[in-house]
């Protein structure tokens, strides 16, 4: 790859970053405090949805800077002898290296910003680890799935998709990228939120996704430990305690996820264009 490319990459991705993360930053908002143990009210409801946002224009830039100019350079180094087959992994690799990079700039303003939205107390060492494997997952899906369908479009119209055709494409990949891993969003926001001594401030994933189906289900139910019998909650009792489930928040963090998809990626390839 030339020192162009790498250029380019990096201002393109900087760019886009920016842009998704402060014209999508109140969705991001309502996600977390839907996602929060103490319930959307008393998370703070709607209140304050700018709250944090200085955190996330300060890393965005860095961030997606850093996942974008590893990305395409991995990418272009494991594309020489690779057959077609290997593509998708290609891809699934080179976003997984760009996740770690990007990760160890994201994670610090990640933490200020969740802090201010719903005002928790968090390790950053320990959110580092939890942020990977949320964000690892989700980029595994979504990048490989969002070079598909440009390859898709390409061949189908007989020529590389325009910037536009690109966003579409990446919004129908983070939205189903989105889906898939909310699950894991929700475990992540949970051991971000928790407090000191309770059982999610360990930090492990797998004992946080276990505790919500044990309690709520997968539907927001909360479970009777003695009858092992599920029970609905009022829709005030749900908002005060906290009714949770492995897909709360699933719908604002697709149309969030969607949304920052076509911006995001659109902005990225329409920059990268004139870049170069």
């Amino acid at each position: 790859m030339e020192p162009r490319e790498s250029w380019a990459a990096l201002a393109a991705g900087g760019i886009a970053g920016v842009c998704v993360d402060l014209i999508l930053f109140p969705l991001d908002t309502v996600k977390t405090r839907l996602q929060s143990p103490q319930g959307f009210r008393k998370a703070g409801g709607f209140r304050g949805i700018y709250a944090g946002v200085p955190s996330t224009a300060i890393g965005s830039f860095p961030n997606a800077a850093a996942f974008f100019i590893t990305y395409e350079n991995v990418k272009s180094m494991l594309h020489h002898g690779s057959t077609s087959y290997l593509t998708p992994a290609t891809h699934m690799v080179a976003a997984s290296l760009g996740e770690v990079v990007a990760c160890l700039i994201r994670v610090p303003s990640e933490v200020v910003k969740q802090r201010a939205q719903v005002s928790p107390s968090s390790s950053t060492l320990r959110i580092l680890s939890h942020t990977l494997y949320h964000e690892i997952p989700f980029s595994l899906v979504q990048f490989p799935l969002w070079e598909s369908l440009k390859d898709l479009w390409s061949w189908k119209q007989g020529h590389v998709v325009d910037s536009w055709q690109s966003a579409v494409c990446g919004a129908f990949a983070g939205g189903f990228a989105a889906a898939v891993t909310t699950p894991l969003d929700v475990a992540k926001t949970r051991i971000m939120l928790a407090k000191a001594g309770s059982s999610n401030a360990s930090g492990n994933v797998l004992a946080a996704l276990g505790g919500i189906w044990r309690t709520q289900g997968l539907s927001g139910k909360f479970l009777n430990t003695d009858s092992r019998k599920t029970s609905s909650c009022a829709p005030r009792q749900c908002s005060e305690m906290g009714c949770l489930s492995l897909f709360a928040g699933v719908v604002p963090r697709m149309a969030a996820i969607s949304l920052g998809g076509f911006i995001f990626l659109g902005t990225y390839e329409k920059t990268r264009q004139l870049l170069l």
